[in-house]
């Protein structure tokens, strides 16, 4: 079975609601090679004929380049999507299902990730067998319209009860600004989306965040 790299520190996300179709291939050129540790395709709204569309069309070698980097490659939401690309792995919401209903659809051998919103949301994720968290929002963010941030209180206590058995990736609303900040509380990997993807330079900023991380170590 494959697994999420114990020594990844940053998760990057390729959101469709951030980058043009068009800009895709070359983001994620940045994000690879400024040290992201996994690479996600997130494409809210649309269906998974659209998704593969748009990695037919735009994102053809994306898998091969991630491999390239020793990178997993992750699909949001979409199992058959993950599937159909040969992907490492898929993501999923609180909303989306079972480990279990995944399971039948990818096999045993993908990384399979679940969002949580909650230390007890974390536990019952890592009982069920899933292979690594995304643990927020800890900051209100954009990409989840209405979600309050849940704050730093709880990172600690999910390190503690989670993080030694799966990696923890804590995400929403982290930016270079804070995130030495969410590093101190806690964190000891994280997902940046916006900060990221609308930065000038993507390969730059990427690198800083990576530095940034590693300075905690």
């Amino acid at each position: 079975m494959k697994r999420m790299q114990q020594a990844t520190r940053l998760y990057g996300i390729l959101d469709t609601g951030y980058v043009a179709a068009e800009n895709m291939s070359r983001v994620a050129d940045a994000l690879l090679a400024g040290g992201v540790g996994v690479l996600q395709l997130r494409a809210k709204g649309m269906t998974a004929e659209q998704v593969l569309a748009l990695i037919e069309r735009h994102l053809p070698d994306l898998g091969t380049k991630c491999k390239e980097y020793g990178v997993p490659f992750i699909i949001n939401d979409f199992s058959e999507v993950a599937l159909a690309v040969s992907a490492d792995g898929v993501h999923i919401g609180q909303g989306d299902g079972t480990l279990a209903g995944v399971r039948a659809v990818v096999g045993d051998e993908m990384i399979v990730g679940r969002s949580t919103h909650s230390v007890e949301q974390a536990q019952d994720a890592l009982a069920e067998g899933f292979d690594y968290i995304g643990y927020g929002p800890l900051f209100p963010t954009p990409t989840k319209q209405g979600r309050p941030g849940i704050g730093l209180e709880g990172i600690r206590a999910v390190q503690k009860s989670v993080g030694k058995s799966i990696p923890v990736f804590c995400i929403g609303g982290i930016k270079p600004e804070n995130l030495q900040l969410v590093l101190a509380s806690g964190a000891y990997r994280v997902v940046i989306v916006s900060a990221l993807l609308q930065a000038e330079d993507v390969l730059q900023s990427t690198s800083k965040v990576v530095s940034t991380i590693q300075s905690f170590i």
